[in-house]
């Protein structure tokens, strides 16, 4: 029997929008609600440079990354042609307006996954 944890509420996902679920080890997971009342779910980093997808603009079946706007399917996380990667996916359900994700995905899948860390290039000194 699968077990499921209970998320939220469907209302509490903005229609055309995400809500972000922290977890103990690991990156944060997405959960996004289309126009169509559709709910899905994926590791909060693109495949591209890791920007945060939750903060991303949901179309149909898919969300731009707010970083370089590449669309990620929100049903198996592939970047959309002509880009390239995946993003690991999370099973969901909604069950009497309740939106839950499956629980021993949510404490170990994709854990080892970080986001990638900008700031100032570090130049070696050479000593004279």
């Amino acid at each position: 029997m699968t077990a499921w944890t209970q998320i939220c509420h469907i209302e509490d996902i903005p229609v055309l929008g995400s809500r972000r679920v922290a977890r103990d080890t690991g990156l944060d997971v997405a959960v996004f609600r289309n126009d169509a009342d559709e709910v899905f779910a994926l590791l909060d980093r693109c495949p591209h440079k890791g920007g945060p997808l939750s903060q991303g603009i949901v179309f149909g079946t898919s969300v731009a990354c707010p970083l370089h706007n590449w669309n990620i399917n929100l049903c198996d996380g592939q970047a959309q042609a002509p880009d390239n990667g995946c993003t690991p996916r999370f099973e969901v359900k909604v069950d009497a307006g309740l939106v839950y994700l499956k629980a021993d995905e949510l404490v170990g899948h994709a854990t080892d996954l970080t986001r990638p860390i900008a700031g100032p290039v570090t130049r070696k000194t050479t000593g004279a």
